[in-house]
């Protein structure tokens, strides 16, 4: 009789120690396996759906790829192959990234309540530590969604020329807060995607190269004109510019008149980011064109002397 009341207080708190001992660290251990199997296999949808698709292995649907039409280049370009790797790389971290906070906050807070924690507080908490944190960082938030704008709209790449007001020069790297530029004389420009207000994109589709030829204002303008277009022909036939023109070139004519001298104009459209390549090269034919049937060139005014 005297050992009942020992064995009926172990049953006792065998019972009451039970969802603590045992139900309640396995519902833990299968939050928690349960959100490293969903992440593992979101972590792999996204890949799946970013990552650049080989060849070798037949067509694979992927997110970006409408996209992919929008940057003016043939599929099979270096350039156009690497800003897609690019831009599928961030778009995919960003996914994994936000993916990752979600199952890990639903496990932390799966976890709370079963240790039977209120977690109405928490969660309320967390909406004002939000708010409050995106007041203080506002500036850093609104670079993050430019970055992603610019990037799904596919505003430009690396390789790409473009100016963005304060910046002109070759896309380095595209970043969710930061844009990387390098300019002509070889300065490398960080720009937040926050303060980039527009972009013109000078490689995306086609250019026009632009040729400004001043003569003299004596000079026989419709034999100049004549002559420049006869030396743009030849040198768009026969150089190794010809792949890179995409339509015959045109003479506009006398674009302005100023003391001392008539400039002509002639354009023609090429492929993106040759138009640079294509004026020095039509520029320095059709000079050597004047010189050869002696067009006058212009007369250069000299400003006077300072004393």
């Amino acid at each position: 009789m005297s050992n009942l009341p020992t064995q009926n207080l172990a049953f006792e708190l065998t019972e009451t120690n039970r969802e603590w001992l045992i139900e309640r660290p396995l519902a833990i251990a299968g939050y928690i396996l349960a959100a490293i199997v969903l992440r593992f296999v979101l972590h792999r949808l996204i890949d799946r759906m970013t990552k650049p698709r080989d060849p070798s292995k037949g067509p694979r649907r992927s997110i970006l790829k409408p996209l992919q039409q929008r940057a003016g280049k043939p599929p099979g370009d270096p350039t156009a192959r690497e800003r897609r790797a690019q831009r599928a790389q961030t778009i995919g971290s960003v996914f994994k990234s936000g993916v990752s906070i979600i199952v890990l906050v639903w496990a932390v807070l799966q976890t709370l309540d079963s240790l039977g924690f209120n977690v109405a507080p928490f969660i309320a908490s967390a909406g004002i530590a939000g708010v409050a944190l995106g007041f203080g960082a506002q500036n850093l938030v609104r670079d993050f969604i430019s970055g992603m704008f610019m990037l799904l709209e596919d505003q430009y790449g690396v390789g790409d020329v473009v100016d963005v007001g304060d910046a002109v020069g070759t896309v380095e790297s595209v970043g969710l807060r930061v844009t990387t530029i390098r300019d002509i004389d070889g300065t490398l420009w960080f720009c937040r995607n926050g303060e980039i207000l527009r972009v013109g994109n000078m490689s995306q589709g086609h250019a026009v190269a632009v040729v400004d030829i001043p003569i003299a204002p004596t000079a026989n303008v419709h034999r100049a004109c004549q002559v420049a277009l006869r030396a743009v022909l030849d040198r768009v036939e026969g150089d190794d510019i010809a792949p890179d023109v995409l339509d015959k070139p045109e003479l506009l004519g006398v674009n302005s008149v100023i003391a001392g001298a008539v400039t002509l104009r002639l354009t023609v459209r090429v492929r993106a980011g040759k138009q640079w390549g294509v004026r020095r090269s039509l520029t320095r034919a059709v000079l050597e064109a004047f010189e050869q049937d002696e067009i006058g060139s212009p007369t250069v005014l000299l400003a006077p002397a300072t004393p």
